[in-house]
């Protein structure tokens, strides 16, 4: 992905805020392969398009993704989580018809609980390389 400038602005505000967010599939079931892992990162596209936020990495392995999200003081996460999920559990199925069968056990994609830890500590260098570096499948 391209280097970003460090600082964001809004209309009253200057701000760098990034998020490492983890969704585990449901029961932890190997579903993903790549083109799977394609369509979900172009479904986070949109959706974070949608809450004017920068999906800045994306990455993941068969039973889970990691996103490096850079958001707005405007958005809640929970509700981009919730927002990302729902909208991924239910196009993944359109693009992806044989996933209906393996994956969505009780009709859930993901699991409910989800990682979100604050990025600060760590120079998002390192977390993008932590990112790039998930053993996708192919």
């Amino acid at each position: 992905m391209k280097e970003n400038k460090p600082y964001r602005t809004g209309r009253n505000c200057v701000f760098m805020l990034h998020a490492h967010l983890v969704f585990v599939t449901k029961y932890r079931h190997v579903v993903f392969n790549s083109a799977h892992l394609e369509t979900l990162h172009e479904l986070f596209l949109v959706v974070c398009k949608e809450f004017d936020v920068e999906l800045a990495e994306f990455n993941g392995e068969g039973d889970h993704v990691h996103l490096l999200v850079n958001f707005p003081p405007k958005v809640c996460l929970s509700k981009l989580v919730n927002s990302l999920k729902g909208v991924s559990s239910r196009k993944l199925k359109l693009h992806h018809p044989e996933l209906i069968k393996s994956a969505y056990m009780k009709n859930a994609l993901w699991s409910p609980s989800y990682f979100a830890g604050s990025v600060g500590g760590a120079p998002i260098s390192v977390v993008r390389q932590y990112i790039e570096q998930q053993n996708s499948p192919h």
